[in-house]
This record gives structure tokens, C-alpha cells and sequence, in this order.
């Protein structure tokens, strides 16, 4: 066996064994060829013919490298146990790649067990950067003028690959936004880029994204933001290079001569008014109804319909008021679409199922699901499931999930790829979370309505009130191509978006809110649901990377964020890291917390006060959370006014401190501070042993609402939080009257 795929998995930040790198060869540059054999080769060469010239062969080097990019992040969950890539059999070779406007032809042939195998021979030509009508670039805007002399395109004598520019950077201005970003709030002397991408754990370490957007704010001069308008991926360095430009860098495909090949808004005026251009453009955000502001509770091992009663009634019993439930783990994870036990009659044409086609067996997981979601709603408890938009391939389906694939392909609802010899086949999951599964195309109106249709039965009779639209990561590649012909680069970024729209579509059309709870997505998301920051340790460095995080999504245009409070994954966290997480979550959107699958071993992994009280030998924990729960409920009246003003003003519901004051050059020396609603100020305690906590107020007349206390703004001061439960909450003077009997119970 020997395999070569010119562009690999997809992987956006590692190249795969088998593939060419870069993908499309750039005139004097290194390029990189490779593939993978079976073990029982013992030799490969590449045969290269340039142009019309004689066919030169190369030897090829035996390498270690990895698949799909695993040795260098480690993949998901279920694939994180399998770190160790397959590393037998990777074969490759450099070269410096021929002049401009050449075509490379090649083709490898492996040796070994008396026998040569050999590929088919790949075509590709040689592209290389020139200089380009300026009309390249289409702007709409002048906020500030490309830099002249800066667009240039990556031209191959037939196609545009890459288009790039330049934008001025005055000094004092600080360049934030950018979607979900972990690692820093002004990101001026860095690089990104915006690809969906599922970046298990450590984000910020890594600067990976589940919810990038091209869009950012330049605040601290004139005050201004941009919006690079396409879907395929776009690398930003902002002044690393060059401290004063901003180089903007997008992959387009264009004609040689096509007049225009990236289009490009510029927006003026301060951080409202920039974000309210760019939700004008690409969506606004809804207003969700009060009670996504109450607590929301979950467990990846609440896996019957016992245990998530038994959590629920213990909310009750320690008065701990909680509004939602997520169960993650109540489907047979085949279908998604049918609790885990039921009885049931294959439906072979894959169509939608009622309630009644099931049997729920007395002695199962799920005996009573409409009973069960019944109760929790007369416990004012809303109740959402988890959904992952795959059609399940291993280990090999059965029963409605055999059914439901055989009927995507025959329907024809399932996202394609291109095969080596140019014929479309089903797209398989790339990525190491539900491998080799298919993929419905959930950009298309039609197939969207197909998916979506299974579930209706559970929102219209069991009574299910919102989903959990967990992974929208998986499509990996250039090659697949989308119901409405367009490809993966095109249309990757936008999976995620339609993803959630598809689902509130199907809660709307059922007169419910369109209640979606997604960690992915892109330009237009904030129009679909809340968001959650996805997966992440137990740390104080998680905790501070989740806050930036929610701030840079508030940034731009996510209203509705919250965060697994302290962490879903790994050893527990400490009582004080889990109550200073606790406090913090009070004044974040969304108010919830999530643990990870542990596989049912002792002690539970388990993120409720009572475990976590347990476990610490801390029962004070559940005092501590059971008085910042019922603070939190209170505030409900005030985010759910805050939120509908925040969706009519475009003014974030939870937004830095630079959007209230983009001329006060301190706000970036305390990026993790942030404005709640119209008058509130926080400034959550982020390292373990604090006693005092530094808080930057801003101009203007302050009431401290732990003591009560009137202080002048514009200056540091320093707050006592000996208290774990304690978190610097500040009001404006004038609105302190009407929140005091909200906030009086942190003194």
C-alpha cells in the first residue's frame, strides 16, 4: 500500500504524513511531498516531471510523523486515550518548488516484498506573491486607508489562492476581538487566524478557537474595526512583523484576472458603534427568555433518568435553586435520536418517529421520559439534550441508526468529498472525535429539515425545551463540497452557524425559544442561542483563559456566554478555586456547570456542591453556593432587562471595560474586568489565596456593594476578599438604590 493525499486530513495546524506542504507550492520555497506505505516497504522514490522536462526521481527519507495532527494537540476526549499516530510507514522528501506558472507532475513508486507499487500521478502548478490592482480588494469603509503598496495576491498564471494587505496601526491602539479568543484580550504584537477548530483543553496555551470570526475592534485612537468578509480562513498579524501595520492575509479562489478577490468593511466610531456595523451586516442577536439566566446544571454520567432525578431533588434539598438541566448521556449515542433502552421498530425509510413508535422498559435507563421532563417543568426546570451532528459509523450501526444512514445517502442530505480520481463520495468525520462518521449538510434548507424533523417528537411530545449543539468541529478539508457546490474552505466556517440555526429553527417552528447551547461557531453566530467556552480543565489558568474568552466572544456580539463553572475535566477542583468560580459565574450570562466523563469509577467526577463538598471534606461549599445561587436569581430581572438592551443597543450584555471607555488607556492594564449590564462593574478574584484584590474604577462616582461605601473613580483601589465568596462588585452611584436590595447579601 502507498497513499499520497495532496492536502491531507484538513488539519489547520498539522500537516499529515501523506500530504504536500504547503498545499498550494509557492515558486522558491521548500515543499514537502510525502506518503504513508504499508510496513513491508523497504524503498520509495518520487518521480517529478516540471512542465515538458524529463522525469527526475528523487529518494524518499523514512520519517515519525503523525496523523491528523495528533502529536501535537492530542485530539478529543475518546481519542485523547489514543495519542500514539500511527507512525509506520511515513515516507518523504524536499526540494526547493520551480519557478512561477510551472506544473509539476509526480507520482511515487514504493518497493518491498518483490513487488513496486506505484500512486497515479498528481497535478499541481506553481503559484508565487506579485503585486495587484489595488481593485483586488474591494473596501467598504474609510475608517482608514489600506496601506498603498501592500495588496498582493498568490497567482499561479490561472487561479488566485491568497490575497493580502496592509492596515495602518497608529500608537496607543489596541486591536481586541477576533470571536472566542483564551489567550489575551488586545492581541497587538501577536498572530491568529480565524478557523474552527476543536481545541481540546488548554486554548489559551495553544491560541486555537472553537468561534473565531474575522472581525475586530481598534480601540484607544480614532476608533475604528474591520470585517474581512468571507468564510475561508483569514491569518492576521497584528504588528509582530511590522509594529505598525496590521497584514491581513485570506485564502480566496479567484480567476487570474478577476478585478476583485476579497471584499473588506472598515466601520467608524467606538466599540458600540463598530460592533452594532458588523451585527447590521451578518446578524443580530434574539432575546432568550429569563430563565436561560438561572442556574443550568449538568453531568456527563447523569445517565438515567434515576440519577437526574436524584440530582435535580437534590438542588431542592439544599436550596439551591436550579432552572435547567442538560443530559448529555440519554440517547443510545448511535442515533441521538432515541433514549438509550427504548424498544422501538426499525422505521427503514429513516422518516421521523412519534413517541408512541417507543417502549420505554420499567427496568431501563429512560422508563419514563415525558414523565420526567413533565416533573422537572412543574420544578420550573427546563429540560435540553445533547446533540452531535453525526450519523454514527462505528463501531458498524444497527437498528434505526443503520436505517437513518442508509437513508441520508439515499436522500442525498450528507456532505461529500472529493475522491483521488475526481468523483464525489460521502464525506467521513476526519477529525479523532466519532471517526469515520457522516456528516449531514446542515447548510442545506433541505437537509437541515430532514435531520432536524427526527427530533421534532421530542420537543413537541416529550416536551424537551432546547438542545446542546455540541460538536460543529468536524468538517476537516478543501475537498468536501457542500450540498450548494460550494467547498470546504468555503464552507467549514459555516457549518457550525447553521448548525445551531438549524435546531432553533425546529424549537421556533414548535412556538419554543430558540434555545441552542453551542461552543462552535463563526461570523453569524450570535444571531443563534448561547454559547458555552468549551472544554477545560480544573485550574486557575482555565479560569482566567474562560474570562477572556467570554469577553472576547461579548466582543463580538455573543450575548448569551457562560463557561463550565472552574472546569469540566481532570482531578476536581479545590473548594476555593470551585466557590471564586462560583461567585464569578453570578455575573456571567450564562450560569452553569458540567463535568466530564469519567467512566463511573469512585469517587464521582461529579461538578455539584455536594460532591465537590465531599470530596474536599468542605461542607461549607454548599452554604457558599447555595447563597451565590440565590444571589444569582435575584439578578435574573435585572440581566433579562440588561439582555433585551444589549440586543436593541448592540452594547454587549458582559463587555470589557473598554467598550464604557475606550479613551481611558487603564482599562487594558485589568482586561479581566468587565461591565455587567448598564451599572455594574466585576472583577472576579482569579488567583487562589488572595485576601486583597486590586479593582480599576473608571471615571465617575462608584458604590462598593459589599460595604456600601461611595468611591471616586479613576484610580486602583484595593478590596478585601478574605471571604471566598467574596468578588468585587461595584455599581454607578446613580442606579446603586434600585440594585441594593439585590446586591446587599455581599456584605
Amino acid at each position: 500500500m502507498i497513499r499520497h493525499r495532496p492536502s491531507g486530513s484538513g488539519h489547520p495546524y498539522s500537516d499529515d504524513t501523506e500530504q504536500r506542504s504547503p498545499v498550494q507550492p509557492v515558486a522558491g520555497a521548500p515543499l514537502r511531498l510525502g506518503v504513508r506505505t504499508s510496513g513491508d516497504v523497504d524503498a520509495v522514490v518520487l518521480q517529478l516531471r516540471v512542465d515538458d522536462g524529463d522525469v527526475t526521481t528523487l529518494p524518499l527519507e523514512r520519517v515519525v510523523r503523525s496523523s491528523r495532527g495528533q502529536d501535537v494537540d492530542g485530539g478529543h476526549l475518546a481519542s485523547a486515550q489514543a495519542r500514539t499516530a500511527r507512525t509506520a510507514g511515513g515516507w518523504q522528501v524536499a526540494f526547493e518548488t520551480p519557478t512561477a506558472g510551472s506544473i509539476m507532475r509526480y507520482r511515487f513508486a514504493a518497493a518491498g516484498s518483490d513487488r513496486v507499487s506505484r500512486t497515479r500521478w498528481f497535478e499541481t502548478r506553481v503559484a508565487a506573491w506579485r503585486a495587484a490592482d489595488p481593485a483586488a480588494l474591494a473596501v467598504d469603509g474609510t475608517a482608514v486607508p489600506v496601506m498603498a503598496g501592500t495588496v498582493e495576491v498568490l497567482d499561479d498564471g490561472e487561479r488566485i489562492h491568497r490575497l493580502r494587505f496592509a492596515l495602518p496601526l497608529a500608537p496607543g491602539e489596541h486591536v481586541t476581538g477576533f470571536g472566542e479568543r483564551y489567550d489575551a484580550l488586545d492581541h497587538r504584537g501577536t498572530r491568529l487566524d480565524s478557523v474552527v477548530f476543536e481545541q481540546y483543553k488548554s486554548q489559551g496555551a495553544h491560541r486555537r478557537t472553537y468561534l473565531p470570526m474575522p472581525f475586530a475592534h481598534v480601540v484607544g485612537g480614532r476608533g475604528w474595526g474591520f470585517h474581512v468578509r468571507t468564510s475561508r480562513r483569514v491569518w492576521f498579524d497584528v504588528g509582530e512583523r511590522h509594529p505598525n501595520r496590521l497584514v491581513i492575509e485570506a485564502e480566496v479562489d479567484a480567476a487570474s484576472g478577476n478585478p476583485q478577490a476579497l471584499s473588506l468593511a472598515l466601520y467608524s466610531g467606538d466599540p458600540t458603534s463598530v460592533l452594532d456595523a458588523f451585527l447590521a451586516e451578518t446578524g443580530r442577536p434574539r432575546v432568550l427568555p429569563e430563565w436561560v439566566f438561572g442556574l443550568w446544571a449538568s453531568g456527563n454520567e447523569w445517565n438515567t433518568q434515576a440519577e437526574v432525578e436524584r440530582q435535580m431533588a437534590l438542588h431542592r434539598e439544599h436550596d439551591i435553586p436550579v432552572r435547567n438541566v442538560v443530559i448529555e448521556a440519554w440517547s443510545d449515542e448511535k442515533s441521538f435520536t432515541i433514549f438509550r433502552d427504548a424498544q422501538y421498530t426499525v422505521r427503514e425509510d429513516g422518516g421521523p418517529m412519534r413517541l408512541a413508535d417507543f417502549t420505554f422498559p420499567a427496568g431501563g435507563a429512560w422508563p419514563d421520559p415525558k414523565g420526567m421532563v413533565d416533573a422537572l417543568h412543574e420544578h420550573d426546570v427546563r429540560v435540553h439534550l445533547w446533540q452531535i451532528p453525526l450519523l454514527k459509523l462505528r463501531p458498524h450501526p444497527t437498528g434505526q441508526a443503520a436505517a437513518d444512514a442508509r437513508a441520508a445517502l439515499a436522500e442525498d442530505v450528507v456532505i461529500r468529498e472529493k475522491a483521488p480520481d475526481g468523483t464525489l463520495r460521502p464525506y467521513r468525520n476526519r477529525g479523532w472525535w466519532f471517526p469515520l462518521s457522516l456528516m449531514p449538510d446542515l447548510t442545506d434548507e433541505r437537509a437541515a429539515a430532514w435531520w432536524t424533523e427526527k427530533r421534532r417528537y421530542l420537543v413537541d411530545e416529550v416536551g424537551i425545551d432546547g438542545f446542546k449543539t455540541d460538536g460543529g468541529e468536524h468538517a476537516w478539508g478543501e475537498d468536501l463540497v457542500y450540498l450548494d457546490g460550494s467547498s470546504g474552505d468555503q464552507s467549514n466556517n459555516r457549518f457550525p452557524v447553521a448548525y445551531a440555526a438549524a435546531y432553533g429553527q425546529l424549537l421556533e417552528s414548535s412556538d419554543k425559544a430558540p434555545v441552542t447551547f453551542s461552543r462552535a461557531g463563526f461570523t453569524g453566530s450570535p444571531a443563534h442561542g448561547a454559547f458555552w467556552a468549551g472544554d477545560e480543565n480544573s485550574t486557575w489558568e482555565a479560569f482566567r483563559w474562560s474570562m477572556l474568552a467570554g469577553l472576547s466572544a461579548a466582543s463580538c456580539g455573543i450575548v448569551y456566554w457562560g463557561w463550565d463553572i472552574a472546569g469540566f475535566s481532570g482531578p476536581i477542583p479545590d473548594a476555593e478555586l470551585y466557590v471564586r468560580a462560583m461567585a464569578a459565574s453570578v455575573f456571567v450570562p450564562i450560569m452553569q456547570y458540567h463535568s466530564e466523563f469519567n467512566h463511573h469509577r469512585s469517587p464521582s467526577n461529579d461538578r455539584t456542591p455536594w460532591n465537590i463538598a465531599e470530596l474536599t471534606g468542605d461542607n461549607a461549599v454548599i452554604r457558599d453556593v447555595r447563597a451565590l445561587v440565590q444571589l444569582r436569581e435575584r439578578l435574573v430581572p435585572y440581566l433579562t432587562d440588561a439582555a433585551a438592551y444589549a440586543v436593541e443597543s448592540s452594547a454587549p450584555l458582559m463587555r470589557p471595560l473598554y467598550f464604557d471607555y475606550p479613551a481611558d488607556p487603564a482599562v487594558w492594564e485589568h482586561p479581566l474586568q468587565w461591565m455587567l449590564g448598564p451599572d455594574v462593574l466585576v472583577a472576579p478574584v482569579l488567583e487562589p489565596g488572595a485576601r486583597e484584590w486590586s479593582v480599576y474604577l473608571p471615571a465617575g462616582c462608584w458604590v462598593e456593594a459589599r460595604t456600601g461605601e461611595q468611591i471616586a473613580g479613576g484610580r486602583a483601589v484595593s478590596v478585601d476578599v478574605s471571604e471566598r465568596t467574596s468578588i468585587p462588585v461595584f455599581v454607578r452611584d446613580e442606579s446603586w438604590q434600585g440594585l441594593a436590595p439585590i446586591l446587599t447579601p455581599l456584605r
